[in-house]
């Protein structure tokens, strides 16, 4: 029996297990529930109430599109909101590669809230663009809610964990190894040292990067199986 196909086929598969230890080691996005315990200061006085927060990060663009939500409701109002009455808010504290804060913000209350109901906030969004690339972390920070002409602040109190964390791209490439100002897009300001959350820039250049890694070693089998066969049709 020749030897041949099955050296061709020992080549080959060590060409698709590289491949797949490079993506095996791409680093993804890790997001994570958080419970935070919100203190909020309103025009009847102070209410706190606990939300599990959710934040997720999806690449668009030269950034990364940053969607906040609450499971659970927060505040709540002594007279009904008519749809349309309550405007969220809220800051994200940027941290790792990066720090300042990422303003959220999003779509009024689409139905009435009934009186002394807690508010459930509607998703709310931002685009964040880092100038250097590095794992960032994302974690709940003040929400803002402005109804009738009144505004609740409701502060975290008990120090949440981060609920994202990016390992970002930026778009000319820079590292996260000295200072500067890494958080920049419609919403958010950055200040402090650090550079710059799947569905992610790095996943792709790393999904690349393996593909490229296979094709490398699948072209080494294909040139050593024909040199092979040359020096054995040399030999007859």
């Amino acid at each position: 029996m020749s030897s041949y196909p099955k050296r061709a086929a020992v080549l080959a598969s060590a060409a698709a297990l590289a491949g797949s230890a490079v993506l095996l080691a791409a680093p993804a996005a890790h997001a994570t529930v958080v419970n935070v315990n919100y203190q909020c200061k309103t025009p009847i006085g102070d209410k706190s109430a606990v939300s599990p927060i959710d934040i997720k990060g999806v690449r668009s663009g030269s950034g990364y599109k940053i969607t906040m939500s609450w499971q659970k409701g927060v505040s709540s109002s002594p007279v009904e909101l008519g749809k349309g009455a309550m405007n969220p808010s809220a800051t994200i504290r940027l941290g790792g590669a990066d720090s300042g804060t990422l303003n959220v913000t999003g779509a009024a209350n689409q139905a009435a809230i009934p009186a002394n109901t807690p508010i459930k906030i509607n998703d709310l969004s931002g685009t964040y663009t880092p100038e250097k690339s590095g794992k960032v972390t994302f974690t709940a920070g003040t929400l803002t809610i402005k109804a009738l002409g009144t505004t609740t602040t409701c502060n975290p109190t008990n120090n949440p964990g981060p609920s994202l964390t990016l390992d970002v791209t930026a778009a000319g490439g820079g590292s996260s190894s000295s200072g500067g100002s890494g958080s920049s897009s419609s919403g958010s300001t950055g200040t402090g040292s650090g550079g710059t959350l799947p569905k992610t820039g790095p996943e792709d250049s790393f999904v690349a990067l393996g593909t490229l890694g296979g094709t490398v070693l699948l072209a080494g089998a294909a040139g050593t199986l024909w040199l092979t066969r040359r020096n054995q049709t040399a030999r007859r």
